[in-house]
């Protein structure tokens, strides 16, 4: 053994290029890795911290019992309680003070006439506590509001929205409210919670714009007196409480709220940039199992004569372990400082883009160190087995033989395995997409779908690049048959190289034709569900923007050019048990602006006690026409209310309807989410959108637009998903394009003798920079065509499954978007002449003679 390190490492010294690529491949790999970890442990820190100082001084919260959760939302809605309860607080043993707390939404207008925020993350407002120590943000310019119309907003708002003490700006509550900025706050020592933006309002303002009617609040902040516990309070609290409401520490409280940011942000965030750490350590595995597998058949004569001499194969294959071994050491190491090194990049980045990273040292836990260092060394040993027990079994009269002739392209076994595969694949993708809808079914699918690629690949890499190498013949002649011939002499290599490349561009391709679906159901569900001729709305997206005030539905509709227009507004109850989303709105209305389908029954006499349910709902509760549904309001209240319509299509109108006057005593903070408008005939869209943007502009100027620019809109998130995932994938395709070059100039090597007797019969250095660059491009050209076919194919599961399995009232429609994956196939291309550009370069300087003379 101790024979097979020195071996190793005396190679390893005598050629450090071969392993310069493998190095780095494993090295941004685990970088990123490394990088994500301690940043999300950084960010969970911080807002531990954070929260931690800022409630600090509340002891107890008192709130209702119970939540009501609607599907695919993490944090239900509670009923208010009662602000007469603050006396009974009060009178406990033990309690030092006890404040009314109310939150709502709502979103200030910047200097330049904007909306701040509201691009997900939650803009709040509420009432201003006095109490320093019950108030998790602390003033830390001008005072508190003192009177109708004050307000004070956190620092963070007012920098973004330009705003300073003095300025008088609206504030949607929905309804626009003037009101004049008299302080800056912070929560936690820092200028806002993110991008949370939160603006404070004198208890009699909150009440009047954010609440249902005076007397109600979200919950009771309290305060203990000295010696008394936090769980000690809650006991003394809980005999007095009324039936339906709770009594929580405070220490429960900011564990909620963290465990909110966790699960709404944190934990997708980190998820996701987990997933495209593993995507560039698999790309990264196929080009450092290449590079051992060049390395191994380099010294395949080398390895015989060691066999000859009497070493065994375990020797042999330990001392290709150990090179792999040394190199997976070190480039993890090195990986596990540049993680480190990127996420204190991205604490400095944050803020500079508007997102305050919270303030304090890095944390770097053990987690954080030892999983991206196992993961570096397993993905490296793992990827050098094969050649490694390749390398063992090399048999000592190898040594006599010029050359090895790789036959995997002729594999009459690879291709019965890999058609196995990929039949395989299909069934079970078709499945999970088609007979039985699921997103594990279809998981599976498209992981045996790649598996099946990987081993076709040396057999389709054959005909591959016989085809697509065909213009080559025309276009530039002998150097063009060279580099052909060149990609065709070792299939399995060519395929190895191309896989990496595939992996970044199916990628890529996936979540482009993932986007583009997207978008086309958008574009399909405004056109098809939205028959008016213009959309009044807010952009935002997530728990941001305030909505719309529910009064804009009407003033449109006294305008002498509209015909009619109906508000959207959402509600919350439980219907028969079950958490459900409410869509609030005028019935008749909403029957003539938008295209409900095949409606049963009658949208006209929903009155109070009246709902109208989808189809698909209905058959999900076993309802029909005046079946009686049980709903539980967020007040407590138990109504029992008759399915009176059953209507076909969903979509934009939800899944339930009632009226404005059934959910009127059961309100907190009243608003729309769309206001849709239809004109009368002979009413151009262009003037009917003027006359109503002067409506608009009364009641916070929200957006106007036309259907199809409301289409656009909706999709306008899609757009920036898609600009961060390509901005990700550019580390998988960086170590695809490391590994062809790597594998390039180890090829360089391996024909030195071959390319020197080129330049010996005439061959110019130009023409032989050409071929290494041409052959590089039918390699890159090879994994992107394989990326693109497999990418679109994965799409199309994605979107199929995802239509299948969900609960959403959206139908999802397919689109293949030919113009974006044009884009993709140039940058497949490109990358590949790229990333020959060097191998070129160094194949040109050879010495002839020296070349010739090569063993």
């Amino acid at each position: 053994m101790n024979a097979s390190v020195r071996l190793s490492m005396s190679s390893l010294r005598a050629h450090k290029r071969r392993f310069a690529g493998t190095f780095l491949a494993v090295f941004l790999g685990v970088a990123f890795l490394a990088g994500t970890l301690v940043m999300g442990d950084t960010l969970r820190a911080g807002f531990d911290t954070m929260f931690g100082n800022a409630t600090s001084g509340t002891d107890a919260v008192v709130r209702s019992a119970e939540a009501i959760t609607t599907p695919g939302e993490s944090q239900g809605v509670r009923e208010p309680v009662d602000t007469e309860l603050v006396r009974t607080v009060e009178q406990v043993p033990g309690v030092a003070a006890a404040v009314p707390d109310i939150q709502g939404a709502g979103q200030l207008i910047a200097a330049d006439g904007k909306p701040i925020g509201g691009q997900g993350p939650p803009t709040l407002a509420g009432n201003w506590i006095d109490d320093p120590e019950l108030n998790p943000y602390r003033l830390a310019e001008g005072r508190a509001p003192k009177k109708s119309g004050e307000v004070v907003v956190n620092r963070g708002t007012a920098d973004r929205g330009d705003l300073k003490i003095g300025d008088t700006t609206i504030l949607r509550t929905p309804d626009p409210v003037e009101v004049t900025i008299v302080g800056l706050a912070t929560f936690g020592g820092e200028d806002g919670m993110a991008q949370v933006t939160f603006t404070g309002m004198t208890l009699s303002d909150a009440e009047k714009y954010l609440t249902a009617g005076p007397g109600e609040a979200s919950s009771i902040q309290v305060r203990a007196g000295p010696g008394v516990g936090q769980q000690e309070l809650v006991d003394r609290l809980t005999p007095v409480l009324p039936r339906g409401v709770e009594a929580i520490t405070g220490q429960e409280s900011t564990e909620e709220n963290t465990d909110m940011i966790s699960s709404q942000f944190l934990d997708i965030f980190t998820t996701f940039l987990l997933v495209f750490s593993g995507v560039a350590l698999l790309v990264a595995t196929f080009s450092i199992h290449n590079t051992f597998a060049i390395v191994v058949a380099q010294r395949t004569r080398e390895n015989a004569l060691l066999r000859a001499l009497g070493a065994s194969r375990r020797q042999v294959t330990a001392s290709t372990l150990t090179e792999a071994s040394v190199v997976a050491v070190t480039a993890s190491a090195a990986g596990l400082a540049g993680g480190i090194g990127i996420a204190a990049g991205l604490q400095a980045l944050f803020p500079a883009i508007g997102f305050p990273f919270p303030e304090g040292d890095l944390v770097v836990s053990a987690l954080s160190m030892v999983l991206p260092l196992a993961v570096g060394i397993i993905v490296c040993l793992g990827s050098a087995l094969l050649p490694a027990v390749r390398a063992g079994r090399t048999a000592p009269l190898a040594a006599l033989r010029e050359t090895a002739v790789d036959q995997s392209g002729a594999s009459r076994v690879r291709a019965v395995i890999g058609g196995g595969l990929a039949a395989l694949a299909v069934a079970v993708t078709l499945t999970g997409v088609l007979v039985s809808p699921s997103l594990w079914l279809a998981g599976a699918g498209a992981v045996t779908a790649l598996a099946a690629f990987v081993v076709l690949g040396p057999v389709a890499s054959t005909t591959a690049v016989r085809v697509i190498g065909v213009p080559l013949d025309r276009l530039r002649g002998v150097t063009g048959s060279l580099a052909r011939r060149n990609a065709l002499r070792s299939p399995r290599r060519t395929a190895a190289t191309a896989s990496a490349l595939m992996i970044g561009v199916s990628v890529v391709c996936l979540f482009t034709v993932f986007g583009a679906s997207l978008k086309a159901t958008m574009d399909q569900t405004v056109s098809r569900s939205f028959a008016g001729d213009v959309a009044v709305s807010t952009p935002s997206f997530g728990a941001g923007g305030s909505g719309l005030s529910p009064r804009l539905a009407g003033a449109v509709q006294q305008l002498p050019e509209v015909d009619t227009a109906v508000g959207l507004g959402r509600g919350v109850a439980e219907v028969d048990g079950k958490g459900r989303a409410l869509t609030v709105t005028n019935p008749l209305a909403l029957e003539r602006t938008f295209d409900l389908g095949k409606v049963r029954g009658s949208l006209s006499d929903l009155g109070t006690d009246g709902i109208a349910i989808t189809e698909k709902e209905a058959e999900k509760q076993g309802l029909t026409t005046g079946d009686k549904a049980r709903l539980t309001f967020t007040d407590g209240v138990k109504d029992t209310f008759t399915v009176r319509a059953v209507y076909g299509q969903s979509e934009l109108a939800g899944d339930y309807v009632i009226t404005r006057a059934a959910w009127a005593p059961h309100r907190t903070q009243d608003s729309d989410t769309l206001v849709a408008v239809s004109f009368k005939d002979g009413v151009s869209t262009g003037a009917g959108k003027a006359a109503v943007e002067k409506v608009a502009a009364r009641y916070g100027d929200p957006d106007v637009q036309t259907r199809d620019e409301y289409a656009q809109s909706s999709a306008a998130g899609i757009d920036m998903m898609l600009t961060l995932v390509y901005a990700l994938l550019a580390l998988a395709v960086l170590i695809a394009l490391l590994g062809i070059a790597n594998t390039l100039t180890l090829a360089i090597h391996e024909r030195t003798r071959e390319l020197g007797l080129l330049r010996a019969v005439g061959q110019a250095r130009s023409q032989l920079r050409a071929m290494v660059r041409w052959e590089s491009v039918l390699v890159a050209a090879f994994g992107t065509a394989g990326g693109l076919v497999l990418g679109a194919f994965l799409g199309w599961v994605l979107v199929k499954a995802s239509d299948g399995a969900s609960d959403s009232a959206f139908a999802f429609a397919f689109a293949m978007p030919p113009l974006q994956l044009a884009v993709v196939a140039l940058v497949g291309l490109a990358a590949g002449a790229l990333a020959g550009l060097r191998p070129a370069r160094r194949a040109a300087r050879l010495d002839v003679l020296r070349a010739i003379a090569t063993e």
